[in-house]
């Protein structure tokens, strides 16, 4: 029978074809397939084979994945704003269970970077525990290319640490450690109008607990000593500056020897300010290489640049130099003049800064007397390459103005000029622009004030409540006209526009879109110039539209 068999499966072939005798042959030796498995080399139970020989158990045995990664994380959580501090002085905004706090706790997470994450969930804790659980599912490659997969639970302990916005806002402003007081004195706030904008900029004022503002200037109020040192630091490298400080004993352990000091430090600003006119003495002037006599003050940050506008020579003065031999301004802005330019001869051969400043001929005459008499002035200055026939301008009448300086009888008088052109004037078109538009300026841009409190004090202390809150009234409309200057003098200032933060006003488009062919004379502050304004909160701005 088993060779009937046999002859019947040589016979037939699949399908029910018939096979020849080597093919029956050839398919009863083929393998069968089978799965093999071998025995772990610790505990010698069977399994698939894999790369390293063991089981599961052995391996998780003999191999930690999760070696060298933290197990409880401490996070810092500020209670009043809601923020976590993300290192070294960044704080996010997060809530519960939300991919932000999530992606924030795996940061925080040391360790992380030598395994693979798969998957991050977060685990339901109180809301009250001050604690968040996190469960972690990694990945890792052990013994010869085996990948070993592990879930484990991360736990995030919340401490409370105030913020500095925070801590700032609830300290106490009279429990201050140093003070610092910015005086300047002169008749005029643009000084510290420009002075604010590059404290906001540079952030200066983060460590100040109080900032109280006066008549003569700024005090600043801080918690720490090294934090004021920094202040004064940052103003030196923005103005030319002195300052002298003094201390005073608050309290002392004589056990411990332990002393405690209130500082104050008094800084002066230096008078010059830009636009301001300069008569040199004799001897510094030689010193510069006869510069003047007469120079205009054309820029101030931590030097000052005086220009002859006769010559178009410049000299750099930094703050030392000027220190040594303080300069009195001979007139200041608000001794402007206007005049009207009847002609011009420009030497373009004769320039500075760029063709900025271009040598000139200048035939003018003051604004009160034209139409009325034929007085006309012979100058030079160096406003060539922005002058017309009819334009206005802004200058010193040094003819009919009253000067109490000894220095000016040292000179010849056919030395000195008649009249010191300064800049051009907008001021009419500016008016009649204003008019068309509603009242409103139509400026485009805006800026950030400080969050300071002002100080009536030493107002009050001079008479009645009544003298006192006429005073503030003349103050705070003074200061309005100097902040209307100061904007003014940013939209003609291209080198100022580029030290601070220009901001879109909200209501922009309502100036611009107004615009005709007498507009385009009155400069403006390019839109690319300006920034949207990304504060999460109120922020104090000032626009001079209402």
């Amino acid at each position: 029978n088993q060779h009937g068999v046999r002859r019947g499966m040589e016979g037939t072939g699949r399908g029910g074809e018939e096979l020849g005798p080597s093919q029956a042959q050839t398919q009863a030796q083929w393998p069968q397939a089978t799965v093999g498995t071998v025995l772990c080399c610790l505990c010698g139970v069977a399994i698939a084979p894999n790369p390293s020989n063991m089981c599961i158990n052995c391996l998780k045995t003999q191999v930690d994945i999760t070696e060298g990664i933290q197990r409880q994380v401490t996070i810092l959580f500020c209670h009043i704003c809601g923020r976590y501090l993300q290192p070294p002085k960044h704080w996010l905004v997060a809530e519960l269970e939300s991919k932000e706090l999530l992606t924030f706790c795996i940061k925080r997470t040391k360790g992380l970077n030598r395994v693979k994450l798969v998957d991050a969930s977060f685990i339901w804790t109180e809301p009250h525990s001050k604690r968040l659980k996190v469960k972690l599912t990694i990945q890792k490659d052990v013994f010869n290319g085996a990948i070993l997969q592990h879930a484990f639970v991360v736990e995030y302990v919340v401490d409370n640490h105030m913020c500095d916005h925070c801590a700032r806002a609830a300290a106490n402003s009279d429990q201050w450690v140093a003070a610092v007081q910015v005086r300047q004195k002169i008749d005029h706030k643009r000084t510290f109008f420009f002075l604010e904008q590059l404290i906001l900029k540079h952030e200066a004022h983060a460590n100040a607990i109080n900032i109280k503002t006066n008549h003569g200037g700024m005090d600043f109020f801080f918690g720490n000593r090294s934090h004021a040192i920094k202040f004064i630091d940052f103003l030196q490298n923005v103005v030319p500056i002195k300052f002298r400080s003094d201390k005073s004993l608050v309290s002392h352990d004589t056990h411990t020897s332990v002393y405690n000091y209130k500082y104050t430090f008094a800084v002066e600003i230096a008078l010059l300010c830009k636009d301001d006119l300069v008569l040199l003495p004799r001897k510094l002037n030689t010193q510069f290489g006869n510069l003047g006599p007469l120079v205009l003050c054309s820029r101030v940050t931590n030097c000052l640049l005086l220009m002859n506008p006769n010559t178009l020579q410049e000299r750099y003065i930094d703050a030392d130099g000027y220190w040594r031999k303080p300069l009195k301004p001979l007139l200041t802005s608000r001794q402007l003049v206007e005049f009207i330019v009847l002609d011009v001869e420009a030497d373009w051969s004769i320039t500075s800064h760029g063709d900025r400043n271009v040598y000139a001929d200048v035939t003018v005459a003051r604004a009160r007397d034209f139409g009325r008499n034929d007085n006309n002035f012979h100058t030079r200055t160096h406003l060539g390459a922005h002058l017309n026939p009819g334009d206005t301008v802004l200058g010193y009448d040094l003819v009919n103005a009253n000067i109490v300086d000894d220095e000016i009888d040292s000179y010849d008088p056919a030395s000195l000029m008649d009249v010191v052109l300064v800049r051009k004037s907008y001021k009419d078109q500016r008016a009649r622009r204003r008019a068309r538009r509603g009242g409103r300026r139509g400026r485009n841009f805006a800026l950030k004030r400080l969050d300071a409190e002002h100080d009536d004090g030493e107002e009050q202390q001079g008479g009645s409540k009544r003298k006192a809150a006429r005073a503030l009234n003349q103050a705070a409309d003074l200061e309005k006209g100097d902040m209307e200057d100061f904007m003014d003098e940013l939209e003609e200032d291209s080198d100022m526009r580029a030290r601070i933060n220009l901001y879109k006003a909200r209501e922009a488009g309502m100036g611009v879109s107004e615009t005709d062919g007498e507009d385009d004379e009155v400069p403006e502050v390019p839109l690319e110039e300006l920034l949207d304004d990304m504060t999460l909160g109120p922020s104090k701005e000032v626009d001079m539209d209402g």
